[in-house]
């Protein structure tokens, strides 16, 4: 079955990972990354494409995160990178295609950057490569309400109020609670570890020496990320763009045709 899933739990850098497996085992690899406060089964949708298309899907929950132990010790955005080399290099995989978003996004330029030789190309969707003041600060505030609370349910509703919109969650009040959900059983310890680890992001001057090929991925209503996209596929030599309209932070879930397609075309330029 292309929708049957292999779990596994690999040792990672940052913590115990959960690791699922969909698609034919001789398939060409595609490792796949999600966002903060969410969890792997953000790519279902997805996954069952790139399965149903003959690759090997391999998705794996963040640290803390999912079915993710929570870490131990405070990691950085090169751990979460090389967390991906970890669960290649336990599968016995030399290297893969990478779909990561936001944070998965942001890790996705460090895995890049800092494991080229793993790296047959990158779909990087809404996210930075840098932390400036006015990204890293509102973190601050998110990490006082987790720890204050000992729980991530106070940051459930406004973080999908920011990912979907109002109008979106108005017709989809099924996807808003379903990601609610996610985001309340987050650790706190995944989600503050995670949030240190975006505000000290800084791969922005390094993006020019990625050599895989290059997909960014936008939606269209997220904030500044279009333009902070535009800019970095502006010095990734060879990259191509594709902002997809009427979708948030979460294109793949609140326009997932207009994602798909263009997911798609980053392989059809591969000719894989």
């Amino acid at each position: 079955m292309i929708d049957a899933l292999e779990r596994h739990t690999i040792r990672g850098v940052t913590a115990e990972l959960a690791v699922y497996l969909q698609g034919p085992q001789d398939g060409t690899p595609v490792i796949m990354t999600h966002s903060i406060l969410s969890s792997s089964a953000m790519w279902d949708e997805q996954a069952i494409l790139l399965a149903e298309k003959g690759f090997r899907v391999i998705r794996f929950d963040t640290a803390g995160h999912g079915k993710s132990s929570a870490p131990a010790a405070i990691f950085t955005m090169d751990e979460l990178a090389a967390d991906t080399v970890a669960v290649l290099e336990a599968l016995d995989i030399r290297s893969a295609h990478y779909v990561g978003l936001s944070l998965g996004g942001m890790s996705g330029f460090g895995f890049g950057i800092l494991h080229s030789g793993c790296a047959l190309s990158l779909v990087l969707c809404d996210a930075r490569a840098d932390a400036p003041a006015e990204v890293a600060l509102p973190w601050d505030d998110r990490i006082a309400l987790a720890e204050q609370h000992a729980s991530c349910a106070p940051l459930a509703d406004p973080t999908i109020a920011r990912w979907f919109g109002e109008s979106f969650l108005k017709k989809r009040p099924d996807v808003g609670e379903r990601f609610r959900s996610i985001a309340r059983h987050t650790s706190v310890q995944g989600f503050v570890c995670s949030a240190l680890a975006i505000q000290s992001l800084n791969y922005l001057g390094d993006v020019g020496n990625i050599e895989a090929p290059t997909t960014f991925i936008v939606g269209a209503n997220d904030g500044v990320l279009p333009e902070a996209m535009r800019d970095i596929q502006a010095r990734v030599s060879g990259s191509a763009l594709d902002v997809i309209p009427n979708a948030g932070h979460l294109p793949n879930i609140d326009q997932p045709d207009a994602f798909n397609a263009a997911l798609m075309r980053h392989f059809e330029r591969l000719a894989v």
